[in-house]
């Protein structure tokens, strides 16, 4: 087995127990890992479209919309058509998606320096530089 196959591995294995790790902290509070997703997402950059939303969580267009109407059914979001566009609908949190989320991305945001704190400072700039490349991410 190459180098390479090696390496895609170990990152597909890293990110299965990051999910993991996350699925453990976000059943605590009856969402699923997309729900969380979703929420999160919604918390930290605001009200969005749906499109939005999908493209950022990288979700397809059927799973979405059942995501999004379970969060609806739950009072942790609302939908609403678009202003100057009616084809679009925009997601906003409510209080409750809101009380919610600030609850649970702390949580979760701690899991994630914990298992990174494995690694000295040095080692997070180069993997994640690496992983840029890889990926073309620029920000």
């Amino acid at each position: 087995m190459g180098k390479e196959l090696k390496l895609f591995i170990a990152l597909n294995k890293a990110v299965t127990s990051f999910t993991k790790k996350t699925n453990k902290i976000v059943t605590q509070y009856d969402i699923t890992y997309s729900q969380f997703a979703v929420l999160e997402v919604l918390y930290h950059k605001g009200a969005l479209s749906v499109g939005e939303v999908k493209e950022k969580i990288l979700s397809s267009s059927g799973t979405i919309a059942i995501i999004i109407k379970n969060l609806e059914k739950n009072d942790l979001i609302v939908k609403f058509q678009d202003n100057k566009d009616k084809r679009k609908y925009i997601l906003k949190l409510t209080n409750k998606g809101m009380n919610l989320i600030s609850e649970v991305f702390p949580k979760n945001e701690e899991m994630i320096i914990n298992s990174m704190n494995v690694l000295n400072f040095a080692e997070q700039e180069y993997m994640l530089n690496c992983l840029k490349k890889i990926t073309g991410y620029k920000r």
